[in-house]
Formats: structure tokens, C-alpha cells, sequence
């Protein structure tokens, strides 16, 4: 923490007098640094608080290059509570490692007890997924990839209640995954079987064009394997980035986002950047902005309105009491709606609501890095592949005020539960 902090006062003075460059480079620094403590004293490339900080700090690093027109100087506040959402998690998971004794020893692996039960959740979840998938495009007559021309067409495509189950086939190539490293199926049927279920997951969001469904799905798949092995090649998740690649591309035309749409959007100080680097910057960067915006603009707090969203609308009160959900986002544009993952823990309670989510996370999260060394269930590894994901990806959104990402954990639950009742 030391270094992190030396590190972030130097970039809060480089960006007062408007050294921009050095003020990303400081804190890039720090993301490098951090990361490779937990690294170095881990051996886990997928290690919890690792990813957190690298990804959190190279974010805001990114942030702070200012290459947008659309991004300004922070408030004070800001850096705040920016500073506090990592160190509130760094030392909550530091000492609640101490306290728990956390070790990286090797552990023991119970292989083959789990083969049947992780199969007939594979089949269960792509069926499910599937079904749904088919009942919007009935409903709504039409397949997103197939509309040209509508640039929201995803958003448009789908149906309360019936979308969670369509978008929960993200979870079926985990699943493929954890079935053939518990030893797959004697049958050659069912490993064929298990891997087209996995082949038709990745299909669903291609044709919903949702890149990001597709992103996360492969994340999750090799967040799990990595979890389950302790051990990832660290050239597996570039070498991932670059096949996924072509499908962004494809995706992003089928959505009818020509480049001049994006960049009449991004509005970057340099128009030549080429516009697979100035979409991943503005998506990560501009979240950064739309937080000092919240901290700008914000009347008032929600004392928890916000972070309760799921809640809302799993039990359907949100089309009861419209003034639950009625509270405005403050952003940068309206077209760039994402927000880090703080954003709704500063709009209900201010900085004490940051110090308290992080924390939160932070506890959480040495307890997944810890139960992962004596793991039985391997369902268990695909909860901590999915929070994995969310702290690679906290520049991104609010995961925890996301109800796809309770109903995610839910699904994934009740696996876990049946898995352990049919295990054998």
C-alpha cells in the first residue's frame, strides 16, 4: 500500500498541473506493481485481489490520460474516493488473510465424483437457455444479429423475466469446462454432447449480438479453468482476446456502429486514432468520468434505493413503484451510460458508502481465494470464476447493483446444491 499510495499522490499532482501523461503513468505503475505482489506471493494469475488492483488502477491510469474532450479535471472527491475503494479492499483482504491464516499450498483433488451431476446441469441450462432464446425470437419476431439498420436492437430484444434465462447460457461452457476436467464421460456420446452444448452457449449471444454476453462467457469458462488448475498459461487470455476479436468486429457492425457513429460519439482529442483503440479507451475510461460527474452533479443521496435495484426488479416492484427506479443517471453523454463498479455505492451513501462496499468486496473476496484451496465441489469454482470477472472488469459496471448478476449466482447455487445431493 505504500507504494500504491506514494504512487497515487504523485499522479494527483502530476493531474493538477496538468501533466496528463505522467499522472496515467504513475498510477499504471501502481497497477503493475500490485498485481504482481499478489502474483509473486500467490502463483495465481486469476488471484482475486490481483486482478482488482491491476485492472481497477490501470483503469483509472487510462482515465487519466485525458485523450477524450469529454473528460475534464477530477474533483478532489473523486480522487478520493478512488484511492479509498482500492486501499478499502487491499487491507480488508489483508487482514482478514491474516486472520484466517491464508496459505497457497497444494491442495487435494477429488476427480470423477462430480462427472454426472455437472453434465445434467450442462443439459438442463442449455435447454432452459435455449428455450427462452426461441420464445423472445417468437415473441418479438425477429433475431437481433439478423435487423440491420437498428442500431439498439439487442436492448430491444427481450422480454421481463424470460431474458435471464436466455442470457444464463454464459454459464454452460464453464460448465463444459469443469465436466471434462473432472474427467469427462466414459460415453464419447456425451463428451461430443457436452462440447456442442458449449458451441451452441457461445452461439446465443452471437445471435443476440451482445458482445459483452460473449466476452463474458468466455472469461468465465477460463477464469474457471484456471481456478480449478491454479495454474493459467500467461498468454492464454491475450491469445482468447485476439480470436475474440473478429466476432467484436463482426458484432459491432451487425449493430449498425459504423466508425463514424463511434467516433462522433468518443470525440478524441486525436480523430486519426484508429477506432480499435479509441472504443476500448472511451469504455474504459469515460466510466471514470461518469463518476466524477455523479460527484458533481448528485442533490442528494439514495441511502440504498440505488444498490437495491435487483431486488426491485426480481420481485417485479419496480412496475409497482416506479419511483423506486426513477432516479437519474449522471453521465458524461447519454450514449455512454457504463460506470465503474462504485458508482451506485457513492450514490447511496457518499465516500462512507465506498469505504463500506469495498471492504465488503475485499472480505469476499479472501474468502474465495481461501475456499478455492480446499474446494470439493468444483461448482464451487464457478462462483469464484464469476467474481473473478467482476473485479477484471470494475472499470465496467455496477455488478452488484445488476440483477443478471444475482440471478447468475443464484443459478449457480442451486447447481451447487444439486451437485452435492446427486454427486457419485
Amino acid at each position: 500500500m505504500l507504494v500504491y499510495s506514494i504512487c497515487y499522490a504523485a499522479s494527483y499532482g502530476f493531474a493538477r498541473f496538468g501533466w496528463y501523461y505522467l499522472s496515467g503513468g504513475a498510477l499504471l505503475a501502481a497497477a503493475g506493481y500490485l498485481y504482481y505482489y499478489d502474483y509473486h506471493k500467490s502463483g495465481n494469475l486469476i488471484h482475486l485481489r490481483g486482478l482488482f488492483s491491476a485492472f481497477w488502477v490501470g483503469g483509472q491510469a487510462m482515465a487519466c490520460l485525458k485523450l477524450s474532450y469529454l473528460q475534464s479535471d477530477w474533483n478532489p472527491i473523486t480522487w478520493v474516493c478512488f484511492y479509498l475503494a482500492l486501499a478499502g479492499f487491499w487491507l480488508t483482504y489483508e487482514f482478514s488473510g491474516q486472520l484466517a491464516k491464508e496459505h497457497y499450498g497444494r491442495r487435494r483433488q477429488r476427480r470423477g465424483f462430480f462427472i454426472r451431476p455437472v453434465y445434467r446441469c450442462m443439459q438442463g441450462l442449455t435447454l432452459v437457455s435455449l428455450g427462452a432464446f426461441l420464445f423472445e425470437v417468437v415473441k418479438l419476431k425477429y433475431v437481433p444479429l439478423l435487423v440491420r439498420g437498428v442500431p439498439h436492437a439487442y436492448s430491444e430484444f427481450h422480454i421481463s423475466g424470460v431474458h435471464y434465462f436466455t442470457v444464463s447460457c454464459v454459464l454452460v461452457p464453464s460448465l463444459a469446462v469443469l465436466f471434462f476436467l473432472e474427467g469427462g464421460s466414459g460415453r464419447t456420446y456425451r463428451n461430443v454432447m457436452a462440447v456442442v452444448m458449449a458451441l451452441v452457449a457461445l452461439i446465443i449471444p452471437l445471435l443476440c449480438v451482445s458482445r459483452f454476453q460473449l466476452i463474458f462467457s468466455v472469461l468465465v469458462a477460463c477464469f474457471t479453468f484456471g481456478a480449478y488448475q491454479r495454474r493459467l498459461n500467461p498468454w492464454v487470455l491475450p491469445a482468447i482476446a485476439a480470436a475474440l476479436l473478429p466476432f467484436y468486429v463482426i458484432l459491432t457492425i451487425a449493430r449498425s456502429h459504423d466508425i463514424a457513429y463511434l467516433n462522433g460519439i468518443f470525440e478524441m482529442k486525436n480523430s486519426q486514432l484508429p477506432i480499435f483503440i479509441s472504443q476500448p479507451y472511451i469504455y474504459i475510461a469515460n466510466n471514470y468520468e461518469n463518476f466524477d460527474c455523479l460527484v458533481e452533479a448528485l442533490p442528494k443521496h439514495t441511502f440504498g434505493i440505488r444498490m437495491l435495484f435487483p431486488v426491485w426488479a426480481l420481485t417485479g416492484l419496480k412496475f409497482l413503484f416506479p419511483q423506486l427506479i426513477s432516479y437519474p443517471p449522471y453521465v458524461t453523454k447519454t450514449e455512454l451510460t457504463t460506470v465503474t463498479l462504485f458508482y451506485d455505492a457513492y450514490y447511496d451513501f457518499g465516500i462512507l458508502g465506498v469505504i463500506v462496499f469495498a471492504c465488503a468486496l475485499g472480505f469476499v473476496a479472501q474468502l474465495l481465494v481461501r475456499k478455492a484451496e480446499e474446494m470439493k465441489n468444483p461448482i464451487g469454482y464457478l462462483f469464484y470464476s464469476q467474481f473473478g470477472v467482476y473485479m477484471m472488469l470494475s472499470f465496467f459496471t455496477t455488478w452488484f447493483s445488476n440483477p443478471t448478476t444475482w440471478f447468475y449466482l443464484a443459478v449457480t447455487g442451486v447447481m451447487a446444491i444439486y451437485c452435492d445431493m446427486s454427486r457419485g
